[in-house]
């Protein structure tokens, strides 16, 4: 038996919510970290809760340092990311 496909969407219920956060929180976290053993990257993961507290994650260097070296390229260079949303 497979897994149920979720509809991605915010949880309504603020338990449920922060609950879920916490669970995949751990689990970005854990896949951070292997992304920076097997690929030897320097990688900076912050993240806020729903309550508002910080999670943080940095691999070899401090993450304060990993930030300011992506402070420091310049725009051009620093490129941008986004995920295509399906309309299901």
């Amino acid at each position: 038996m497979g897994r149920v496909k979720l509809q991605i969407k915010k949880i309504e219920n603020s338990t449920n919510r922060q609950v879920t956060f916490s669970k995949r929180r751990n689990g970005l976290i854990k896949k951070a970290y292997e992304l920076s053993i097997l690929c030897d990257i320097e990688i900076a993961l912050m993240m806020f809760s729903p309550s508002g507290r910080l999670s943080q994650f940095s691999g070899k260097k401090r993450i304060e340092d990993v930030i300011a070296r992506f402070v420091s390229l310049p725009e051009h260079e620093r490129g941008s990311f986004s995920i295509k949303r399906s309309k299901n």
